[in-house]
């Protein structure tokens, strides 16, 4: 790489850092989204645990306890419900004219939109952690300990990236809140039931299993909770989380392009 190159990398880099930071500042000084968000988790990790805990007893689960089965399901579905609203924050920066006021300065075009990747990817991460902890209170043992813990977080953070990334593409598209609440809407709950989120593979109808095969969320789920079990299945966690990887690239990279066509609109 010559030095230009480098330079030009680094300084990216540094103002990327710098978007971020101003994104995390807006974040802390609202510390009760931070709660709003964990108020579905907690209904799903103590309503739902206590609700279907006996359903361990059909078979498939790998485990004894549901609470065990559930925590990864829920860590990746809060991650997808969180993401799926990145586009609302792109569309007011977009009305409110900040947007605009950054395209007239010197700052790297790739730094505003890697600054929301890296943001989302954070705010993920903090939300996954405190979801795994909130288990261990509830009674959920993990056996695949800390590893298996991050690889869950690695996985949530991902599909929180994919989605965070369609949903800025999305905003920077169409320009209306009813659009991204009724697209948001629509994908919500097929893809959190098309998958093994609730309910063990073995037990779920074959056309609903087949389906969850193409469901990035239940990519997800099975890397994480493959990796948090007793005896992971590597090959598992290494293709779910490979494919997620992949997506990854093509839903930044699509964000990345859709930008460019805003950019060039204004």
């Amino acid at each position: 790489m010559s030095t230009t190159s480098a330079q030009a990398l680094s300084q990216t880099v540094a103002q990327t850092w710098y978007m971020t930071q101003r994104q995390l500042r807006a974040f802390m000084r609202q510390p009760a989204y931070l709660l709003i968000t964990l108020i579905q988790p907690v209904v799903w990790l103590f309503l739902f645990g206590n609700l279907f805990k006996k359903v361990v007893e059909l078979g498939g689960f790998g485990t004894t306890s549901y609470l065990d089965y559930l925590v990864p399901g829920v860590v990746v579905m809060s991650a997808l419900g969180s993401s799926m609203w990145a586009g609302m924050g792109t569309l007011e920066e977009i009305e409110r004219g900040t947007l605009n006021r950054f395209l007239t300065t010197p700052v790297s075009r790739g730094a505003l939109m890697n600054a929301n990747v890296v943001h989302n990817g954070i705010s993920t991460a903090l939300q996954s952690v405190i979801i795994v902890l909130l288990g261990m209170l509830g009674g959920a043992d993990y056996a695949g300990g800390v590893g298996g813990v991050t690889i869950l977080v690695v996985a949530a953070v991902l599909l929180g990236t994919v989605f965070g990334a369609f949903s800025n593409a999305l905003g920077m598209l169409v320009r209306e809140r009813e659009s991204i609440i009724g697209i948001n809407t629509f994908l919500l709950l097929p893809l959190t039931f098309l998958s093994s989120a609730f309910m063990a593979p073995a037990q779920m109808p074959s056309w609903m299993r087949h389906l969850a095969d193409f469901n990035p969320l239940d990519w997800a789920m099975t890397a994480g909770r493959s990796a948090m079990s007793a005896d992971p299945d590597w090959g598992a966690v290494l293709g779910r989380g490979g494919a997620l990887l992949v997506l990854t690239v093509v839903a930044v990279w699509l964000s990345t392009r859709t930008f460019r066509v805003y950019q060039k609109s204004v």
